[in-house]
């Protein structure tokens, strides 16, 4: 079996899966920069118990993270619960991806792993859309290169921006409001983010169909995209296991 973990910003996404590309399971931790490789070990300690997956089944690991400074602490739990070194995705890590951006070095690990997990499950061309701490989106032409994408706040980041420049709006959960036009504060705040971000998800894939002439697929990931993409009036895939699958498909690449 090989470990694979995705560091974004807010959690930290755990999956184990079979060389032929099973997903065997999936976990999501939070993020936490003051961690030790000690605590971080326990949890993986843990999530293995749960599944009833023994630290000897792991045969290799891989790591794509966001997060630099929480990145070799990751590396160091990796080794300490499991004795194996993992391969982290950057720079001399084989991914197949042609990348024609200004600066191909520059590309985000985690938009890297969801170009190449993209690629290989779906048609292009291709949207890919990432819902986490920042929503992005990685446009892949016909040919199967990453030509580019954008970057916007996330949900929770816009939401923690509202709610600490005014005074008398709350903190909300995301849980999708009955009517989009709502009739207190709650339900306005929760329709503003959930159908405001949705529908700048619809403009989006509008706007890059336009300048690609063609109408890409669109396929969605993140931790927000089960609240989310439902309320999208297009078509787009949710794929919660994207970055997992773009993991195991650069470690098969390396190895």
């Amino acid at each position: 079996m090989i470990f694979a973990v995705d560091i974004g910003n807010t959690n930290i996404v755990i999956g184990g899966a079979e060389r032929q590309g099973k997903i065997c399971f999936t976990e999501r931790i939070s993020t936490d920069h003051k961690a030790t490789d000690f605590e971080y070990a326990v949890s993986f300690k843990s999530i293995f118990e749960i599944h009833n997956v023994s630290p000897h089944d792991i045969e290799g690991a891989i790591i794509s993270s966001v997060v630099p400074f929480v990145t070799n602490t990751v590396k160091s739990a990796v080794k300490k619960i499991m004795g194996i070194t993992p391969m982290v995705v950057g720079p001399g890590i084989k991914t197949g991806l042609s990348i024609k951006i200004d600066n191909p070095a520059q590309l985000g690990s985690d938009l890297v792993v969801g170009a190449v997990a993209g690629i290989n499950e779906y048609p292009c061309p291709l949207a890919v859309i990432d819902m986490g701490t920042a929503t992005t989106f990685s446009v892949i032409d016909r040919n199967k290169s990453y030509i580019g994408g954008m970057i916007m706040p996330g949900l929770k980041v816009s939401m923690e921006a509202l709610t600490e420049c005014t005074s008398q709006l709350p903190k909300i959960g995301f849980e999708p409001p009955k009517k989009l036009i709502g009739s207190n504060t709650m339900e306005c705040m929760k329709s503003g983010f959930l159908y405001g971000s949705a529908s700048s998800i619809d403009g989006m894939l509008e706007r890059i169909a336009g300048e690609l002439g063609e109408e890409p697929f669109a396929v969605a990931t993140g931790g927000l995209a089960s609240v989310v993409i439902p309320l999208c009036r297009k078509k787009i895939v949710r794929d919660d296991d994207l970055m997992l699958k773009g993991l195991m498909l650069i470690y098969s690449k390396n190895k």
